[in-house]
This record gives C-alpha cells, sequence and structure tokens, in this order.
C-alpha cells in the first residue's frame, strides 16, 4: 500500500468517523465470510471482519450507504458496525475470499437462461461423446458444479448427493447428518452436471454401466478441499455421491467431542495402556472414525510407531503411516495386520474387524505387546462381545485382549445464535420411555432458524458416548458365556452411562433439543 493511498484512507476515515482496519495480516473465518453471499459482496464491494456478541462488523467501500447497512442488517441477523479499508485492501480481500465461488443461485440462473448444446439421455452406444466433452465445458455447467461444492462447504456439509430421475435431476446436502433438497437444475443438463463430476475426478466418461470411485482435489477460499467421488448406475443415469473431507471442520480434540467426564477419564486409561484392544461401536456416520483419530493424534508421539489400515483413508496425519486397503488386488485388513507386525509397531489401527481372520490377527497382536484400535458395527457396547463370539472368537480371547468398549452417536446441537426456549408436552418424554417427573425444573431450548444455521436450528453436531471398560467382573461373566443382558447391568452399576443417559444429559444441559434426542434415541431403543 503507497503512502498516498494510506494518507486518503486515513483522511475518509477522520471524515466519516468509521474506524479503520487492516485486512493484510487477518484472516476471516468462513462461517463469517458465509454470512455474506457472493453476489452481494462483490456488488457491493464488503466483507465481513469480525463478530462480537449481536454486532457484525463489515468492511465496506461506501460505509455511508444505508440502504446496504439495512440489507446487510436484515441479511445476517447482526447489527452492523461499518469498518474501512483502502480499496486495493478490499478488492484483494473480495477475490481472496470470494473469488473461487459463484453464487449457487446466480449459476443456476445461468444455466436456465443460456443455450447450450446437449447430450440427449441415451442408451451407452448412443451417446456422441465428443458432444458430451463439449457440453461439460459449457461455463454454465462448470461455474454450477463449481458453485454447488463451494455452498456446501461453506454450509459445513458432509456430502452432495446428485440424483437422476425420469424428468429431474434432484441435488441433495448432507448437513449434521441430515439431507436438505437443493433447487433442481434443468433436467436436460442431468447428463452434463454429472459427466463434469466425473471429469473433474478423473473417471471414465464413457462407461456408465458399472459403479466408478474418484477423487477431486479443489482449491476454496484460500484453502484445499478434498472430495471422495463415487458413482452408481441407476434406472435414470449415474448417481453421484461426493464426500467432502475438509480437515480444517472437524476437531481433533478429544475434550471437544463430547465425552462425559468419566467416560474420558476410562478412554484415555484404555488409549494409553502399552497393549490391548479398544473397539470403538456404531453405524455409519456416527463418528467412529473421528474418535479413533482424535485418539491417534492424542498418542501420536516421534517415540511411537503407529501404522493404520483404513478403508478408504479420510486425513492424513504426519508421523503415522497409513494403508490404503486395496481388497480387488487383495490388501484386505487382514493381510495389512500380518504386514503390520513385520514393521516394528507399538500402535495399530484397523478400520473395521469384518471377520474372524481379521479379528484373530488384531486379537493376537494386542496379545503380544501392541495397542490395537479398531471399529465394529454395533448397537451398543455390551453387545460388542456377542458380536466377537458370533464370529468364532473364544471368551478367553476375548478378555485377555480387550480393554475397552465405546459405542457412540452423534447428536446435532442447538443454533446458539437464534437459541429460544420451548415447552415440552409431557406425553413426548412417555414415548421416548422417560417418566415425566424426571424433566421436571428442565429449561428446553430449540433454534428457531437464521443464516447461522441455515435456517435448521441447529449448527454442529457432538457425540454421545456409552463407554465400558472390561472390569474383572465383566469378564467372569464373558468366559461363564452370561447373556449380554447381565454384562450391560453388570457395566451400568459399575458406572457406564448408556447412549440414553447420555443424550438425556445433553437435553438438560440445553445442548440439544427433545427432536433430536426422540431422533437419535429411536435408532437404538427399537
Amino acid at each position: 500500500m503507497n503512502d498516498q493511498t494510506v494518507g486518503i484512507t486515513e483522511t475518509l476515515s477522520e471524515k466519516l468517523n468509521v474506524p479503520q482496519v487492516d485486512l493484510s495480516d487477518h484472516k476471516i473465518p468462513d462461517r463469517l465470510i458465509s454470512l455474506i453471499p457472493c453476489d452481494f459482496a462483490r456488488k457491493y464491494r464488503c466483507v465481513p471482519f469480525k463478530k462480537m456478541g449481536k454486532t457484525l462488523q463489515v468492511v465496506m467501500a461506501d460505509p455511508t450507504n444505508i440502504s446496504v447497512l439495512d440489507d446487510l442488517k436484515f441479511m445476517t441477523g447482526y447489527e452492523i458496525e461499518p469498518l474501512i479499508t483502502s480499496e486495493t485492501a478490499l478488492e484483494s480481500a473480495i477475490e481472496r475470499y470470494y473469488g473461487d465461488t459463484q453464487s449457487l443461485a446466480k449459476a443456476m440462473e445461468d444455466m436456465r437462461e443460456e443455450e447450450l448444446e446437449l447430450v440427449e439421455d441415451k442408451e451407452e452406444e448412443e451417446i456422441d461423446l465428443q458432444k458430451l466433452h463439449i457440453a461439460v465445458q459449457e461455463a454454465p455447467v462448470v461455474r454450477f458444479v463449481d458453485s454447488l461444492i463451494a455452498d456446501a462447504v461453506r454450509k459445513g456439509a458432509s456430502d452432495i448427493h446428485i440424483e437422476p430421475y425420469e424428468s429431474f435431476l434432484r441435488v441433495r446436502t448432507r448437513i449434521d447428518g441430515v439431507l436438505y433438497e437443493l433447487p433442481s437444475p434443468p433436467a436436460k443438463l442431468k447428463n452434463a452436471i454429472i459427466s463434469r463430476v466425473k471429469v473433474m475426478a478423473n473417471l471414465d466418461l464413457a462407461e456408465r454401466r458399472v459403479p466408478q470411485d474418484g477423487h477431486i482435489k479443489m482449491k476454496l477460499a484460500a484453502k484445499t478441499i478434498d472430495l471422495r467421488v463415487s458413482t452408481l448406475p441407476t434406472i435414470y443415469g449415474e448417481k453421484v455421491v461426493m464426500r467432502i473431507l475438509d480437515r480444517t471442520a472437524i476437531s481433533l480434540d478429544l475434550e471437544k467431542l463430547g465425552f462425559e467426564e468419566q467416560g474420558l477419564k476410562n478412554f484415555l486409561t484404555a488409549i494409553q495402556a502399552p497393549y490391548g484392544l479398544v473397539l470403538v461401536t456404531g453405524p455409519t456416520g456416527s463418528g467412529k472414525t473421528t474418535t479413533l483419530y482424535s485418539a491417534l493424534s492424542r498418542i501420536n508421539t516421534p517415540k511411537t510407531n503407529i501404522m493404520t489400515a483404513e478403508d478408504p483413508i479420510e486425513y492424513n496425519f504426519a508421523g503415522i503411516n497409513q494403508l490404503q486397503v486395496k481388497e480387488n488386488i487383495g490388501l484386505t485388513f487382514s493381510v495389512a495386520l500380518r504386514a503390520f507386525l513385520r514393521q516394528d509397531p507399538d500402535i495399530i489401527m484397523v478400520g473395521e474387524i469384518r471377520d474372524l481372520e481379521t479379528a484373530h490377527i488384531a486379537i493376537r497382536a494386542a496379545l503380544t505387546g501392541h495397542l490395537v484400535l479398531s471399529t465394529l458395527h454395533t448397537n451398543d457396547a455390551p453387545s460388542t462381545i456377542s458380536r466377537i463370539l458370533d464370529m468364532g472368537v473364544e471368551p478367553f480371547l476375548i478378555t485377555s485382549s480387550l480393554n475397552l468398549v465405546v459405542a457412540q452417536r452423534l447428536m446435532r446441537r442447538i443454533c446458539n445464535h437464534c437459541k429460544e426456549e420451548a415447552s415440552v408436552h409431557p406425553e413426548v418424554f412417555r414415548e421416548l420411555e422417560i417418566e415425566p417427573d424426571e424433566m421436571a425444573g428442565v429449561a428446553f431450548y430449540k433454534g428457531k432458524g437464521c443464516l447461522e444455521c441455515n435456517n435448521s436450528g441447529y449448527k454442529g453436531r457432538e457425540g454421545i458416548f456409552e463407554v465400558m471398560p472390561i472390569t474383572n467382573e465383566i469378564k467372569e461373566l464373558v468366559l461363564s458365556r452370561r447373556p449380554i443382558s447381565e454384562i450391560a447391568e453388570v457395566a451400568h452399576d459399575s458406572g457406564m452411562l448408556t447412549l440414553k443417559e447420555a443424550a438425556m444429559l445433553k437435553l438438560k444441559r440445553g445442548i440439544t433439543t427433545v427432536e433430536e434426542v426422540a431422533r437419535v434415541i429411536k435408532t437404538f431403543l427399537e
């Protein structure tokens, strides 16, 4: 910034009585950038700067424009405090934070208005590949796909679904575990849009008969985003799912995952043990991988050799040796485990124990001085014992190797920006098998919906955990092959919180809503 520019900015700041700021050294969080849409920021040349309570500071080209100030207040839900900076710095910031993205609505409008040379939805052998290549490079299609990804990342989505049907193309994004439908693009563009994603993921454009998997890496708002792409042939074309892998959006801090105090202590004791088996269980999408990665981050030191076998590898970690399982060439979890044992490991993480062979090798590793972390798909912690027995593992091997089992689910948190008190009818608790008297005196809340949470009332998720250490008493029950109900009872008497109890604690603290508790509880009550 030259002296003349500095002088002009300082003069304007004094004359207008508007604070001057330096944007060059200030990193604006994505959650603030998402408050002001790209097209608005570009048109009126403004960027959010900092949030302080109910006030949002916005750097503006014209801080005297009352109309823009009113629009910003209505759009964001905050009181607006205008700031000023040099024109060069402001333009640079707009380009830096909005340059890689286009408004999704604008991209959709461009597609509807512009005539494209399209490829009809015909049988595979009739498709004109040359026309298809032309279509996927048309500016409106490119802008739409780029904007769709950018919009999903800014909203904190984990997945993007593109689903072809006979007369329309459905597009949905999964945010905090729930799918939300977006306005449908023109049906005639479904081939071009799906093919554009395949081109970005380096997939075979001509092959539409078999599933394909690929990967996209793109830069968005000064950070790199990885997307795992999967295609699946359906009756009306290929369905595409893009899993967004944004490491900056996840927390690997065990203290912030949602563990209760005693459960966290038990988990830390288990993962800091010199050897033994620790299992994390739950359905797909319950946060098991994040828990395992958080555990590895906690125990990763230069003095330990950590090796992981994953399918797929979702995030790369410095200091950890990660292996991608490839079953199509014979590189299975069991093969990887055998190889690990010849690599002088201290800690081994296996993405999932799927069969007896993998279970036996994992247990052998745990019995020979290694700490082994893995996952299973079971409903709760006690039933994990039953699942391992059903695989064919002998009870004495389980009791000799297993240190602890964690079962978990994810619950949506109420958006703090639009949180308000709510009333709950006692009958709701009876449906959840909870006596209304237990909830007497508890204040309940909900989110009314705002721009901060995409009008959902929820912002972010945290876990509920059922942490079961394998005590001597539980070992005796396992050796005697006692029913799982007895193991669950003994574990509970020893201090284990059930998933339902953990969920109710979140409700009582005002972290989540009754509706969210009902949604999550039903998955393990049925």
